[in-house]
């Protein structure tokens, strides 16, 4: 076997005293056998003795069929592992009120992965409400569809679940988004990120008045006139 291909054997300890240490010898310097050494060595205790259906106590499998197991199942851990991967993207586009928001906090909460690079765009309108403190900018853009709504929000104290309301110049009002807020919150003492989220409604954007940050079933936590 040649060096790639005795990762296998090794993690099993099937390699004879000179091909272990040659073997050894070129681990330090290949990231790629290190790579799979690691996938394949939580596996080995498990296929150590795995022989054939009847096989004796003392019959052993044979090397290249127990490395070829390890081999298939480490590819169907990767896979498996990239299909979780793939979920977790998706459940990160929420279809609301008929239009799309993608979200994430500038910084990223503690064990949560990286979520989709959001940037404030177009025009930008901002406002800090004195009563709540909630301070937010938003940026509009016009679409061939309505408007593409971008926020910035900070001075929210969790847990709390919030909407993004766009009204009209007729008081035509659409949600434009929906989050929640996990305690302590976005910009505050305790996790000072801001909530930098993107949406969009289908009011056109020279017929938009205002946006709302609402608790939903509460109240109003800040206007941005626009």
């Amino acid at each position: 076997m040649s060096e790639h291909t005795d990762v296998g054997a090794y993690s099993m300890g099937l390699l004879e005293e000179p091909d272990r240490r040659a073997f050894e010898d070129h681990l330090a310097g290949c990231a790629s056998c290190a790579a799979e050494l690691a996938e394949l060595a939580p596996m080995a205790p498990l296929l150590r003795g795995a022989g054939p259906a009847g096989a004796t106590e003392e019959e052993e499998p044979a090397e290249a069929t127990v490395i070829d197991l390890m081999r298939r199942r480490a590819v169907r851990q990767h896979q498996h592992r990239r299909r979780l991967l793939t979920a977790g993207a998706a459940a990160g586009i929420m279809l609301i009120g008929g239009g799309i928001a993608v979200g994430a906090a500038t910084a990223p909460r503690p064990g949560t992965p990286p979520a989709a690079a959001v940037v404030l765009t177009g025009q930008q309108h901002s406002a800090i409400d004195p009563g709540t403190g909630v301070a937010g900018t938003v940026g509009l853009a016009a679409k061939a569809w309505g408007t593409q709504v971008t926020l910035d929000l900070s001075r929210v104290h969790g847990p709390v679940e919030c909407q993004l309301v766009a009204v009209s110049t007729a008081g035509e009002r659409r949600v434009v988004m929906g989050w929640q807020v996990p305690a302590p919150g976005d910009g505050v003492p305790g996790h000072p990120a801001h909530l930098l989220i993107q949406g969009g409604t289908s009011i056109p954007r020279n017929d938009l008045a205002r946006v709302m940050i609402d608790v939903v079933n509460g109240p109003t936590l800040l206007t941005i006139p626009v």
